[in-house]
């Protein structure tokens, strides 16, 4: 018995043995795979660790539709300057959407750009209203970021607050509509055409482009700081890339620092400006042989924190003197400031325009090339309103500031040198004048002594957030958003960020991501998202009040609130309670579809013995490469046209096809080639003008130029008709060199 008692308990000892070996094995595996775990993309949630499956897709949705509505009569939204009205169209303006779901659909983030010099409250809470209509609780106020390119030569018209009511005309029912139907058919495009796909980022220097409009601000800021960077413009672009499973290419989309004011303050012809011509460039690339407008590819050249950058790469000169006025003041010897202007880097705008948009769309194209670096992980999304009137900003344990009511300041007034203002102000003001101070608090009222010391040391020119008739003038709720896509971080943010004020609040996030060990985050800026409010400088640049500072109208302490609260939807996200973000308080939504100075259109007259369409002035027989065909028709206003579903354009180049016998359409007016100019009468008569100029790349044979509009009718005491018509000019040779 004692021999096998023994023999049994040996047994014993040898599956123990066994045991501990697998279970040595197994620990040593989940150490290994724990190891590797920290090297994929992570994110955390609730304090763990959640590894993003490297093999998982997205899904994709890229869309784009037109959104340019009415282009004469209408002032153009930028410069506010009360004589640039829109005679005509360079190149359509489009809204470009992108939407990313997680691979079991279970979480969604929208992004638009859209070519328009910025998203108001109005805009947005109409897409919002209309997206819950057609789609539920899909699309909501924390997942969809609506940002505006900032293009200074799109229509107005779009706003509820009476500062850019003013400027605009009020409010312009075709501007407003052409861009809600834009934004929304965008998206809805963007949605039924959703598939696995995956997302690709890249980053590199742009040079030759930009240069910062303030560098005396910038010289405020701690050298400290400053010595942090190489440039005192942001000179990296951010590129995403968009594939399908199969490799398909769906989309892109960039973010750079670039203001869109290569087209100047003497511009009537509506355009997307520098930015918009790298997306025609691009999205021409990858959709061959189609015109601008169609295919599947999308491209989005989207605004960043571009507030004091300017692509008038020349630098501000004197127009009168040729000599520089790169000063604090940027103020010139004879004439003053209203003489200092920046231009180039080309012969004229135009020139520029292109010069700049082909910058930008060669470095996109080579980063969208080169793009290997893959985005992958969970989505999430984070939104608040937040009263910017009064929000508590704890500068340390010990010492808090706040925000304050809106104000502009006097070098708000001046503008800038890519857009001077009026009546000689200068940059740099720091003290009232008494003539304006006269007339101010005639017509406004004096500011309380509150506001006055709020915003110190901004002399105070309008004291935007003690009015309140028609309406407020400026915006008091305002949203603040946060989208992550795997490690990618989209801060949507309500206005034009300064170079500096950009960095600080990228650095900010990114450190509040890292605090609670999500590490590796790309943070970017989308600007002039949501809802318009000016500028914002950092609080050293704000103290030498040139334009920049003079247009941060929540005061001083405006970028360290909105630091504050971005960093508070970075916790969110990164501690997973978005749920326990409070919404805020909503915003108003003020009915002033009715608040128009804009002209009626009168019934539209042709001369005598004359149709609409019929040519004034033909094109000549024969054209070289490089040289410009023009022709004059019997027009009426392009108005008419504004928000007629069938219309799609203004003027086509046709060329001749042997073969078929057919004219071919080779250009259209959303073609950075052809120009289209609508000159007012008298008494309902107007002319149209339309230019080709002739690009080298265009093939040798016979053309024609058509136009198409609409004529106005007014029955006495009648509803008005319209009625579509078109002109033909003679048609043309073209020939190489």
């Amino acid at each position: 018995m004692g021999k096998k008692c023994k023999t049994h308990f040996s047994c014993l000892e040898v599956v123990l043995i066994v045991l501990l070996v697998l279970i040595t094995i197994i620990a040593l595996t989940l150490l290994v795979l724990l190891f590797i775990s920290k090297k994929s993309p992570t994110t955390r949630k609730n304090g763990k660790l959640l590894k993003a499956a490297a093999d998982s897709n997205y899904l994709i949705g890229v869309g784009r539709a037109d959104c340019t509505g009415p282009v004469a009569e209408v002032p153009l939204m930028g410069y506010a300057n009360p004589d640039q009205l829109a005679g005509g169209i360079l190149s359509r303006l489009y809204s470009r959407a992108f939407i990313v779901a997680e691979p079991d659909d279970s979480k969604r983030v929208v992004f638009v750009s859209a070519d328009i010099g910025m998203v108001s409250q109005r805009l947005r809470l109409e897409v919002m209203k209309q997206l819950k209509s057609k789609y539920g609780e899909l699309y909501r106020q924390d997942n969809v970021i609506l940002s505006g390119t900032h293009t200074h030569s799109g229509p107005a018209g779009y706003f509820q607050y009476t500062i850019f009511l003013i400027s605009s005309k009020g409010f312009i029912k075709p501007s407003f509509n052409a861009i809600v139907n834009g934004i929304i058919k965008s998206i809805d495009i963007a949605h039924q055409n959703m598939k696995k796909g995956r997302i690709f980022i890249n980053k590199g220097l742009i040079e030759n482009s930009q240069i910062n409009r303030s560098p005396y601000s910038y010289l405020q800021n701690p050298e400290s700081e400053r010595n942090r960077y190489s440039s005192n413009t942001d000179k990296e672009m951010v590129v995403l890339k968009m594939v399908d499973v199969n490799g398909q290419e769906l989309g892109l989309i960039s973010w750079f620092a670039i203001h869109p004011v290569s087209m100047n303050n003497t511009n009537h012809l509506v355009n997307s400006d520098n930015v918009g011509y790298a997306s025609y460039l691009f999205e021409q690339e990858k959709n061959k042989g189609l015109l601008p407008g169609e295919g599947s590819f999308v491209a989005a050249f989207a605004s960043s924190n571009l507030g004091d950058v300017s692509p008038n790469i020349k630098g501000p000169h004197c127009i009168n003197t040729g000599k520089s006025c790169d000063n604090p003041h940027s103020y010139c010897p004879v004439g003053g400031a209203k003489m200092c202007m920046a231009a180039g880097p080309g012969t004229d705008m135009f020139d520029s325009t292109k010069i700049i948009g082909q910058n930008l769309y060669l470095k996109a194209k080579e980063l969208y090339t080169l793009a290997s670096q893959e985005v992958t992980g969970p989505l999430h999304s984070a939104h608040q309103w937040v009263n910017m009137t009064n929000v508590t900003v704890r500068l340390n344990a010990t010492h808090s500031v706040k925000t304050c009511k809106p104000a502009l300041g006097y070098s708000f007034a001046a503008g800038t040198i890519d857009g001077v203002g009026f009546f000689n102000f200068t940059q740099g003001s720091l003290e009232g004048e008494p003539f304006w101070e006269i007339v101010h608090n005639q017509l406004l009222g004096e500011p309380s002594n509150e506001t006055k010391e709020c915003h110190k040391p901004k002399p105070i020119l309008l004291n935007s957030g003690e009015l309140s008739l028609p309406y407020l003038w400026h915006p008091q709720i305002v949203d603040v958003q946060l989208a992550t896509i795997g490690s990618l971080v989209i801060a949507a943010f309500p206005g034009e960020l300064t170079t500096m004020s950009g960095r600080r609040l990228r650095d900010a996030v990114k450190r509040e991501f890292e605090s609670y060990g999500t590490q590796g985050m790309n943070v970017v800026i989308a600007g002039l998202c949501n809802v318009y409010t000016h500028y914002v400088t950092t609080y050293e640049e704000y103290q030498v009040q040139r334009y920049e500072a003079a247009s941060t109208i929540y005061g001083p302490h405006t970028l360290s609130a909105y630091i504050q609260l971005f960093r508070g939807l970075a916790r969110a996200i990164a501690t997973n309670t978005v749920q326990d973000l409070p919404n805020g308080p909503e915003p108003p939504f003020i009915n002033i579809t009715k608040l128009t100075l804009l002209p009626i259109v009168l019934a539209d007259v042709t001369p005598s013995n004359k149709n609409f369409g019929d040519v004034l002035q033909e094109v000549q027989p024969q054209y070289r490469v490089g040289e410009v065909a023009e022709v004059t028709f019997v027009a009426a206003n392009p108005r008419n046209s504004a928000e007629n579903t069938t219309h799609q354009t203004f003027l086509t180049v046709e060329k001749y096809e042997n073969i078929s016998g057919n004219w071919h359409v080779m250009y259209n007016d959303a073609s950075w080639d052809t120009r289209f100019y609508w000159t007012k009468g008298l008494l309902g008569c107007s002319t149209a003008k339309v230019e080709w100029h002739i690009p080298k790349t265009a093939e040798p044979g016979l053309y024609r130029i058509q136009y198409s509009g609409h004529y106005k009718v007014q029955p006495f005491l009648k509803p008005a008709q319209f009625y579509p018509f078109n002109g033909i000019s003679s048609a043309f040779q073209v020939v190489k060199l």
